[in-house]
């Protein structure tokens, strides 16, 4: 599988510095060849565009990410637990890897339809996750027992990529990681009994 192969992650790994510095339509497959420290042609043996790439790291972090998450609230022992560790993961990654941030949060919206269908695709295991810890949360009578599900994943879905896109565009002035307590309060103050 290409995805395992260490040019494929280099490539990636160069794709999100040299889009977040140069902006996606700036991003010149060159550029991001010249990153990765491998030839121009090279890319294409993975990728068949630069849209290509934008997608595959993508899918590729936000895989990651998913993959993260199922393990680590598997061993939290109720729903606000869950919603916490969700809250601190998402707040986290972003805090560390600024230009992955730049790239998800502004780069990303840029893209043409066909591109954002593409992400909203990738989008869906982690919305799925929140809708676990909420149905859990309801079933615990943690959470109000009449909770529309949909809305509240939208509001807290919203409410981190508003929290991580307000950090981007004033430039990373503050700490992420120390506002995961009051958002992850924020949150449960609206969906808890």
């Amino acid at each position: 599988m290409k995805r395992n192969k260490p040019k494929y992650r280099q490539i990636i790994d160069a794709a999100v510095v040299v889009i977040a510095d140069n902006g996606f339509h700036q991003a010149q497959v060159s550029k991001i060849a010249k990153k990765a420290g491998v030839a121009d042609g090279t890319i294409y043996l993975y990728f068949k565009n630069k849209e290509d790439i934008l997608i595959s790291l993508f899918e590729d972090k936000m895989g990651q990410f998913t993959e993260k998450i199922e393990e680590v609230i598997a061993g939290k022992s109720n729903s606000v637990e869950k919603l916490l560790a969700l809250v601190k993961m998402h707040l986290y990654q972003l805090a560390d890897d600024p230009n992955l941030a730049i790239v998800t949060q502004i780069e990303l919206r840029q893209s043409n339809t066909e591109l954002r269908v593409k992400i909203n695709e990738v989008l869906k295991d982690y919305i799925k996750i929140i809708d676990q810890v909420l149905r859990q949360g309801i079933e615990e009578g943690l959470f109000k027992e009449n909770l529309n599900v949909k809305l509240a994943r939208q509001m807290i879905f919203g409410t981190l990529d508003e929290v991580v896109t307000n950090w981007v565009m004033n430039e990373q002035k503050y700490d992420l990681r120390e506002i995961v307590e009051p958002v992850h309060q924020l949150l449960i103050d609206g969906i808890s009994v």
